[in-house]
């Protein structure tokens, strides 16, 4: 009897300690101007996930940004689809992550390179991959179509668009 009660006291700690590790979970974004910076931390929030800023090794400045300027930084890379930024510092424990929401602007109706960059320097295999993205005037379903495309053995969602928005539609994004 006092075998059987040890087993069933050892499987319900077991069973506590386990229902008490999450699944562990990150947000990683690229911003320029601070519009995909903040939605990724409310998404950060909603998800009790951590946070990581993908910053690129050279910031960009206004100019490199002018996109009606075909010389700008942002034009050339864009123009390239080899072109992968370098990272100012990469992540160094993506092994404990099993779901990686992934945050953008919309440059040139796909993801920035930078993601690419962000992308190839972590083993995403076998991981949830969420993008999330913010833009004036596309939509997300070309970024997807392509991050698909370049990656066909990850898992990548559908994702969302989220420009300006309210908690609920964070809080729904996340569930």
């Amino acid at each position: 009897m006092n075998r059987i009660l040890s087993i069933i006291c050892t499987m319900l700690i077991t069973f506590g300690a386990s229902a008490q590790q999450k699944s562990k979970t990150l947000v990683a974004y690229f911003s320029a101007s601070g519009v995909t910076a903040s939605v990724a931390k409310q998404i950060s929030e909603a998800a009790k996930a951590d946070l990581y800023e993908i910053t690129p090794k050279v910031k960009y400045s206004s100019a490199d940004l002018n996109w009606r300027d075909r010389q700008s930084r942002s034009s050339v890379e864009m123009n390239n689809k080899n072109s992968r930024p370098e990272m100012a510092e990469n992540i160094d424990n993506m092994a404990q992550y099993e779901t990686v929401y992934i945050g953008f602007p919309i440059w040139w109706n796909v993801a920035p390179h930078i993601v690419n960059t962000f992308i190839e320097a972590n083993k995403l295999e076998g991981k949830t991959i969420i993008p999330f993205a913010t833009s004036g005037g596309s939509s997300i379903k070309n970024s997807v179509k392509d991050l698909r495309s370049t990656y066909p053995t990850l898992t990548i969602k559908d994702g969302k668009l989220l420009n300006s928005p309210s908690k609920s539609e964070i809080e729904n994004f996340v569930k």
